[in-house]
């Protein structure tokens, strides 16, 4: 008779690997453990938290044989926090283990024997790169800083060593000045951006204007606040943008989900042609300020569903020379895949910040294209978040 589980058992498993979404991947008799915070290698003693059917996810009550490749978090609150997860490992461990995840994704969601080797490109700063931060405020409890692991109970954060050390300040300031009846709301988010000394604050609930700021990459000056989409770690933009459009030129390009035109002006120099679409009215205006700015001719932003403007336009666009996507972490909706494979571009750049997703999309797209590489970035050292760029061309 097989072994029955419950809520709140304790079992003692030793990690094989690390798997998507950054859990240590163990087994036990007719059930498969997924454990947060766990490295490759440990043996430890969980408690499941949570069953459906013969898998289990569970936290760490105990390591009982810490693994070789564990190494002791910088941060203070790591365990607690629900941001960093990968912090218990080496850098070099995190980036492997990086690299596999997306292997994993490729052969298991896209049932794709991608054999060539996967780059992955580390952060010349492994702490002390991130230049963008969402922070809670608990207006009652008189907090700030990030919600708790698994909840929504708020973390008071004084130091979060991954932040720039200017959002670090920033972060330290908000707290000496903070007016807590200032707010409505109990629960209350502010975004915050920096770009050098350069800081950008927003929220719903503040009434200052939010300020705008600038980063400059390859001469291109970009322009954007904390309320728009920008990337997060400053110190790896340049690779990102040259490996998602090196040694692409023709006639046209198309510049899916640009956002604030981080590829579309890049693109610009090497096509005659090249179309920006975005749906966020507020990321196309900083767009075509930056396209201004640099006097840039022959690139236009349209401002429309990504979906529906390919759908409308995809007649027009048939066997164009480049298209380059970067959807959100959700991925690329099916009827845009459906559009690309009629209008057959000669090549494709997909950049993605989710393996799962970019796999799901690259199964379809393989039947038509072959995948030239898959370079990954480490945008995000201390988490399992990786970006990835993977180069298309039409078979």
């Amino acid at each position: 008779m097989s072994k029955r589980y419950k809520i709140g058992e304790i079992l003692e498993v030793s990690i094989e690997k690390i798997v998507p979404n950054g859990f240590g991947l163990a087994f036990a008799e007719n059930l498969t453990v997924f454990v947060a915070l766990a490295a490759k290698g440990d043996t430890l003693r969980a408690r499941i938290h949570q069953l459906k059917g013969k898998t289990a996810f569970a936290e760490i009550v105990e390591i009982t044989k810490p693994s070789a490749q564990r190494v002791e978090p910088e941060c203070v609150y790591f365990g607690r926090c629900g941001g960093c997860d990968f912090q218990q490992m080496d850098y070099e461990v995190q980036l492997e283990a990086k690299i596999a995840i997306v292997r994993d994704c490729l052969s298991r969601i896209g049932k794709i024997n991608y054999e060539k080797e996967i780059q992955i490109i580390a952060s010349p700063k492994p702490y002390e790169y991130r230049a963008r931060a969402a922070w809670h405020i608990d207006t009652r409890g008189k907090k700030i800083g990030y919600f708790q692991r698994n909840s929504h109970q708020v973390i008071d954060v004084e130091t979060c060593p991954i932040l720039t050390p200017e959002l670090q300040k920033t972060l330290t300031d908000l707290r000496r000045e903070i007016v807590w009846e200032s707010f409505w709301g109990e629960i209350v988010e502010i975004e915050a951006a920096n770009s050098g000394e350069n800081v950008s604050i927003y929220s719903n609930e503040m009434i200052e204007p939010t300020k705008e700021i600038y980063f400059q990459a390859n001469g291109n000056r970009y322009f954007y606040n904390a309320n728009s989409f920008f990337q997060g770690n400053p110190f790896l933009i340049e690779s990102l943008i040259e490996n998602a459009t090196k040694n692409a030129k023709g006639e046209t390009a198309l510049d899916l989900y640009c956002g604030v035109g981080l590829f579309t002006l890049p693109l610009a120099e090497n096509f005659t042609k090249v179309i920006g679409v975005e749906g966020n009215e507020k990321a196309v205006e900083l767009a075509r300020k930056s396209i201004e700015h640099a006097r840039c001719e022959h690139a236009d932003i349209f401002t429309e569903n990504v979906s529906d403007w390919l759908t409308e336009n995809a007649q027009d666009l048939q066997g164009i020379d480049f298209v380059l996507l970067d959807p959100p972490r959700v991925g690329t909706e099916k009827k845009i895949i459906e559009n690309l494979l009629k209008i057959k571009p000669l090549q494709i750049s997909y950049v993605s910040c989710e393996p799962s997703t970019l796999a799901r999309d690259l199964r379809i797209l393989s039947e038509n294209y072959a995948i030239e590489s898959i370079t990954a970035l480490d945008l995000f050292p201390q988490t399992h978040h990786v970006e990835t760029v993977a180069r298309l061309q039409r078979i």
